[in-house]
């Protein structure tokens, strides 16, 4: 019973949502967004924990201030993927600035396939327009959850705006990506974060922790470029996508090239996310020292 009022808790919000104007709607979620900064415990302090890494920030209020706002991005983030539907295209495409397609045109007049590596930040989602005005066939990633009926009515959602969506389901998810990738599909992969497989190991943010190896995997099985990327939000309305060089294919006599090639990943990451840190809305645990930190702060909240 709990999952349906769910799905239809989302599809309620999603009727509402569609039939206001866009500015309305980027209001009220940046709203809705700085009201669950005010209940956010556990997300908020992860958030506030990432801002400093970020930003360098210690001592002072500005990484929490920073992590206000990344809420706020964040409350934006849901309100424009409820509302964003294929008759919008033209509405969005005529406020979305881009750079760097250069290197998406290179590779696809080399018919090299490409996997498009993205950060949680912006909305990226949004990016689908300038995909099929390039003439791009996107598959995605998403998480599988619990609530199977909220799944599916997301990959339906992203089916509609021609991106056709995987879930994270183990091995078998490699094996699609490869198959796709091998019938001129790019692959657009949400790679800040690892989720449920072993990762690699790379200093991000000046520590320690693991990446999904499967960008550069995939890369490498296939000769496909890595395109590390990001969709900003515009102040005022509108978006602006960024696609960096390929990252360079080590060679034949560097041992650890998937690491080599996950490494360079998390430093171009890192380049984007300082370019809009507020819009990197990752509020989970993403270094093994987070998960120290909540359970340390749990036992103080216990006490």
């Amino acid at each position: 019973m709990g999952d349906r009022l769910t799905y239809l808790g989302y599809r309620a919000a999603s009727g509402f949502i569609s039939v206001l104007p866009e500015p309305v709607i980027r209001r009220l979620g940046r709203l809705a967004g700085r009201l669950a900064w005010r209940w956010a415990e556990d997300r908020k302090a992860m958030a506030i924990r990432h801002m400093r890494r970020v930003l360098g920030d210690q001592d002072g209020d500005a990484a929490e201030q920073a992590a206000e706002e990344m809420f706020a991005a964040y409350g934006r983030y849901w309100a424009e993927t409820l509302w964003f539907r294929p008759r919008r295209f033209a509405e969005v495409r005529s406020r979305m600035s881009s750079s760097g397609l250069e290197h998406v045109r290179a590779a696809r007049a080399a018919q090299r396939p490409m996997i498009i590596a993205l950060p949680h930040i912006g909305n990226w989602e949004m990016a689908a327009v300038l995909a099929e005005e390039e003439g791009v066939r996107i598959i995605a990633v998403a998480e599988s959850l619990a609530n199977r009926r909220v799944v599916e009515w997301f990959t339906d959602m992203r089916a509609q705006l021609s991106i056709r969506v995987v879930l994270a389901e183990g091995a078998g998810t490699l094996r699609t990506l490869l198959a796709c990738l091998r019938k001129g599909y790019t692959a657009a992969l949400v790679a800040d974060r690892n989720i449920g497989v072993k990762g690699i190991e790379v200093d991000f943010f000046g520590e320690r922790t693991p990446l999904p190896a499967g960008p550069a995997v995939l890369a490498l099985r296939t000769g496909a470029a890595l395109l590390p990327s990001a969709a900003y939000f515009e102040p005022g309305g509108g978006h602006r996508t960024v696609v960096l060089p390929p990252i360079p294919v080590p060679g034949e006599d560097v041992a650890d090239r998937i690491g080599v090639m996950t490494q360079e990943m998390a430093y171009r990451f890192e380049d984007l996310i300082r370019a809009a840190p507020t819009q990197w809305h990752l509020l989970q645990p993403n270094w093994p020292s987070d998960r120290t930190f909540l359970a340390a702060r749990r036992r103080e909240e216990s006490r």
